[in-house]
Order: C-alpha cells, then sequence, then structure tokens
C-alpha cells in the first residue's frame, strides 16, 4: 500500500486502491479488493451488500490521482505538494454491482491536459473481465490557499 499512499493524500478508511498493476504514459490500473467487514456493507444494503457507486467513482478518482502523481514525479515534479481536486464527472454508466469479497481492476487513460486540468476517462471491471462502470472525469493538482481548521468552523 506504501507504493499508493506515497503518491497520493487518502488514507483508510477512505482509501479504495489498494496498488498498481501497470502503467504506461497514457495509462495507470490500479487494484482494490473489496472486503466484507468494511462498515459501509452494514448499511448499503443490510442482507444483500453491494458496493455503493459513489465509493466506486471514487477508486477510479483516486487512481486518476496517482496517475497525475506518477507523471509528476516523471517530469522532476512533486508529488506531495497540494492534492488532487476533482473538476468534473460525466458520462457515469454502471453496468454491473460490485459485492464483498470482489475484485477489480481500475484503468484510467489521459485523454487531454488543458489550463491545468488532465481530462481522463476510467473503467473498472471485476477481475474475472465482467464490466463495472465507465466515466469520464477532470482533475487538476492545486495546493489549497489555506486549510480549515475545526475551529475555524
Amino acid at each position: 500500500m506504501s507504493q499508493v499512499t506515497d503518491l497520493i493524500p487518502h488514507r483508510p478508511p477512505f482509501l479504495f486502491v489498494d496498488e498498481i498493476v501497470s502503467e504506461t504514459p497514457d495509462t495507470l490500473v490500479a487494484k482494490r479488493a473489496w472486503r466484507g467487514d468494511e462498515d459501509f456493507y452494514k448499511g448499503h444494503y443490510p442482507n444483500a451488500p453491494i458496493t455503493p457507486g459513489v465509493l466506486l467513482c471514487e477508486a477510479v478518482f483516486q487512481t486518476g490521482a496517482l496517475y497525475m502523481a506518477k507523471q509528476a514525479r516523471a517530469n522532476g515534479g512533486s508529488a506531495t505538494e497540494g492534492v488532487p481536486l476533482l473538476a468534473k464527472i460525466s458520462d457515469v454508466r454502471f453496468r454491473n454491482p460490485v459485492y464483498p469479497g470482489d475484485e477489480i481492476l481500475i484503468e484510467v487513460k489521459r485523454k487531454e491536459v488543458v489550463a491545468g486540468f488532465t481530462m481522463m476517462s476510467g473503467a473498472i471491471k471485476k477481475a474475472d473481465g465482467t464490466r463495472v462502470l465507465t466515466v469520464d472525469f477532470a482533475v487538476a493538482w492545486k495546493t489549497p490557499e489555506k486549510a480549515v481548521g475545526a475551529a475555524a468552523l
């Protein structure tokens, strides 16, 4: 997991990528195994648990952040400055559910970079090749101007 946590700021319980499987200059493939003891399964749905679609999308977005961090390092930059900020989500298509115990492969592909935004497409398949979802999205890597503390809220 350190290959993931060394690159992006996400941490358990909100980390939905276990490891990087492969990469090319335009793509990155990661893997995630969904454990039956994960807390959200208790309420989504009791007696018939499925992985929430929003968490599957988040796994794609985190894989996109990994791709961007790897690209930054390859170009002499740092992945530890700033955070990936999701700017746009479009054309999400859910095809099959993911259940506790399923392992998924998450692939992101860079489409283009415009004005600091990286446009990507993402897809998830189960380990057996069953298609799960596709999504298009845009991410910017930004340094937040000011962190808001809990006392300020």
